[in-house]
C-alpha cells in the first residue's frame, strides 16, 4: 500500500439495504481518477449497513482497486473477529482498518448492545497474526484538546503492531501542522482524513455535534459566504490534499452523503 510516494484512498459507506448497484456504479465512475483504492466503513455512526466485507469483495471484483476493510470491536466478539479476519484474507482483502467503532445512540441502547470483549490493541494483534496489513484510527479530539492523549494511544497501537494510521478530518494548515508536529516521533505512516463540506449547515453540524471534528471559524465563514458552498467545500478539500502531500503519507477523502461525484473536482 505504501509503495506509492503518496497514498490517496476514498472512503465508502455501504448501502442501508441489500442492493449495492447504486454505490458500485458511483465507484465505477471514479476508477480513472488518480487514487490507490477504497476504504470501506462498517456500520458508521452505529447504524446498520450492508456488510463491509461483502462490499469490499464486490469492489475488488468490479473495480480491480484495493478495498480496505474497516473492522470494529463494537460489532463482534473475539471469536467472530478472528473469523472475519480469516475471511477477509481468503477473499483477497489485504488491508484492514481497526477501531473501537462509534458508540450507540442512547435511544438505541434498549434493543442493541455493544460487544467489545476485546479492545482495539487486541484486534490489532489478531489482524497482524492473520497476515493483514493493519491500520488504526488517530482521533485527536480537537474539541477537547486531546492531541497529547491521542498520541499516547497511537503509540500503544503501534506497540501492538499497527502499521499505519488514518486521522480524523483536518480542515486547515495550522491543524495539519499541529498533528504532523505531534507525531514526528511516531514510526508509522499517517494518512490525513479529509471530509469535504457541502453546506453551511453541514459545516456547523460537524463543528458542534460530531466528536473529533473541528471546522475552523474562517472556513465556516467562507462556506457561509460562498455562492456555491459545494464548490467551496471541494476547493478546501483540494487545498487539504496539497497540504497533506507535504506533511503526511497520504490522504483519505470521505465524500459526504454518498456524493462520490465530488471526487472529480477534488482529484
Amino acid at each position: 500500500m505504501f509503495n506509492e510516494s503518496f497514498v490517496v484512498t476514498i472512503e465508502v459507506v455501504p448501502p442501508d439495504g441489500p442492493d449495492p448497484a447504486k454505490v458500485l456504479s458511483a465507484l465505477d465512475a471514479l476508477n480513472a481518477l488518480p487514487f490507490f483504492g477504497f476504504s470501506v466503513a462498517t456500520n458508521p455512526v452505529a447504524k446498520p449497513r450492508m456488510s463491509a466485507m461483502a462490499l469490499c469483495a464486490m469492489i475488488l471484483q468490479r473495480t480491480k482497486k484495493p478495498a480496505i476493510l474497516h473492522l470494529t470491536t463494537r460489532d463482534h466478539n473475539r471469536l467472530s473477529l478472528q473469523g472475519e479476519l480469516w475471511g477477509a484474507k481468503a477473499l483477497g482483502i489485504e488491508t484492514v482498518l481497526v477501531a473501537t467503532g462509534d458508540f450507540l445512540a442512547f435511544k438505541d441502547r434498549g434493543n442493541t448492545t455493544d460487544v467489545r470483549d476485546t479492545d482495539v490493541y487486541g484486534l490489532v494483534s489478531l489482524a497482524r497474526e492473520a497476515g493483514l496489513q493493519t491500520g488504526v484510527v488517530f482521533d485527536t479530539h480537537p474539541e477537547k484538546n486531546g492531541l497529547a492523549r491521542a498520541v499516547d494511544h497511537l503509540r500503544r497501537k503501534v506497540d501492538a503492531g499497527a502499521q499505519f494510521a488514518v486521522s480524523q478530518p483536518v480542515y486547515d494548515e495550522p491543524g495539519a501542522d499541529e498533528i504532523a508536529d505531534a507525531i514526528r516521533n511516531i514510526d508509522i505512516p499517517v494518512i490525513m482524513g479529509i471530509l469535504p463540506l457541502r453546506t453551511p449547515r453541514h459545516a456547523e453540524f460537524l463543528h458542534t455535534k460530531v466528536a473529533g471534528i473541528t471546522v475552523p471559524d474562517l472556513l465556516r465563514q467562507r462556506i457561509h459566504r460562498a455562492p456555491d458552498p459545494v464548490a467551496e467545500g471541494a476547493a478546501n478539500a483540494r487545498e487539504m490534499v496539497d497540504t497533506a502531500r507535504t506533511r503526511f503519507a497520504g490522504a483519505c477523502i470521505m465524500p459526504p452523503f454518498d456524493h462520490y461525484e465530488v471526487m472529480v473536482d477534488i482529484l
